[in-house]
């Protein structure tokens, strides 16, 4: 806020003096030099008495009153020769003096005017100009007031402009942080104004838009959610009759059939497990927060892993130390890092941990990798790089979507490089 002011502060300053400069070019142009304007003023008093006093005089007092001002005046004035005075003055100023009439020097506190034009006030005197030296002219001390004033009308219109700014300003933070929350997953949250608030048709057409996503993704989830369920009971009738098959089958061709049918089951099992997992992860159900220790965490997550494929490398920080959060959906989400790399690598995974900032949870292997094109979409759900590698090794494309909803959770990030093993490298930075 503090930094908008300063800009439109320094904005409005900017265009006054920009402005105070075009309007003095243009009063010169049409009217005259205001400078030359103040300064006739400061030396008012002067000009006051050579033209009341001095020059009302008849012609053989005209000297003798110059002499009496000359007495009590602190101005000095002397009388030069006309050559003197238009050899003194810029040329654009000889026309005025030579009409006789009152020629400033702004620059030498002076000025110059010619006693008269026919020689009536003494013999001599068409020849001869009056010099006033040391007049009272402050033209810094004039321009410092202009400078003030201008000041104080910048003020009085930033005060006003100021205060609306703030109170449209705080409306915009609000209307941010509500935002924030929506991004965050918060779909319930509103920004809530006053009718009479600058911003409230902005916040009304954003809850708007909030409402209608929140009821997609509701929509979106509660399909998934019923889809899930009702799938359970076909399937678990399936499985029963598989069973009762196999019990009253003595056919090999027909066992090796019912194994088929069995996996299939079992893989459409699995599918509805995962998408329960997924509704959720993003309804947030069950996360269930506590401290553990990371280091014993990781190591049995490594015990978990199915024994007959390729086992991690296990490098991990000797002060893992201990950290809070769900600590089932985090090792689900390593874990589920460490099976792809099972599934994908040619031999070779390692598994690595440190503590730095944060805790940062590394798995690599030596496999095909990811292309640098597709990393961006293998956490999307249902997405494969590969169908028939996917189909083959029994993925969904859900595994990698679940681990980074976990990671998110926890307020971490999950991302994809190249391993110098060759393979992909999947790094969890969590905070602590």
């Amino acid at each position: 806020m503090n930094r908008i002011f300063f800009r439109f502060f320094v904005l409005v300053m900017l265009s006054i003096t920009v402005a105070t400069f075009f309007i003095y070019i243009a009063i010169s142009r049409l009217f005259g030099d205001p400078l030359d304007d103040i300064a006739r003023r400061q030396a008012a008093a002067q000009i006051f008495l050579l033209e009341q006093y001095i020059d009302k005089a008849p012609a053989d007092e005209w000297l003798v009153r110059l002499n009496k001002v000359r007495e009590v005046s602190d101005v000095k004035l002397d009388l030069v020769p006309l050559a003197s005075a238009r050899s003194a003055l810029p040329a654009k100023q000889h026309g005025a003096l030579d009409r006789g009439e009152l020629v400033l020097d702004t620059a030498h506190k002076a000025f110059y005017r010619r006693v008269d034009l026919h020689g009536e006030s003494y013999i001599g005197s068409a020849e001869e100009v009056i010099h006033a030296q040391e007049l009272p002219i402050d033209i810094g001390l004039a321009l410092e007031m202009e400078a003030v004033r201008y000041v104080i009308v910048a003020l009085f219109l930033l005060v006003p402009a100021a205060l609306w700014s703030r109170s449209h300003w705080l409306g915009l933070q609000a209307l941010s942080r509500v935002a924030d929350e929506v991004g965050a997953g918060k779909l319930a949250a509103r920004a809530v104004f006053k009718p009479r608030a600058s911003i409230y048709p902005l916040a009304e057409r954003f809850n708007h838009m909030a409402g209608r996503i929140e009821g997609l993704l509701d929509a979106q989830k509660n399909l998934l959610h019923s889809v899930s369920h009702e799938l359970r009971t076909p399937i678990a009738r399936l499985e029963f009759a598989l069973e009762l098959l196999r019990s009253a089958a003595d056919d090999p061709a027909l066992e090796t059939r019912i194994a088929a049918m069995e996996g299939d089951v079992a893989e459409l099992n699995g599918l509805v497990n995962e998408l329960l997992s997924m509704i959720r992860l993003d309804s947030r159900q069950g996360l269930q927060q506590a401290d553990f220790e990371l280091a014993p965490a990781l190591l049995g997550c490594v015990d978990a892993l199915d024994p007959l494929a390729a086992q991690p490398q296990v490098r991990l920080d000797g002060a893992l130390g201990s950290m809070n959060g769900d600590r089932r959906l985090l090792l689900r989400a390593v874990g589920n890092l460490l099976r792809n790399a099972q599934k994908y690598g040619n031999g070779r995974i390692a598994l690595s941990a440190r503590r730095t900032d944060g805790v940062e949870i590394v798995v690599e292997d030596d496999g095909p990798g990811i292309p640098e094109g597709e990393r961006g979409k293998v956490f999307e759900p249902f997405y494969r790089i590969d169908r028939s590698r996917d189909r083959s090794t029994g993925g969904f494309g859900l595994g990698l979507s679940i681990a980074q909803k976990a990671v998110a959770l926890h307020g971490g990030t999950i991302a994809v490089e190249q391993s110098e093993m060759g393979g992909a490298r999947f790094v969890i930075a969590l905070p602590v």
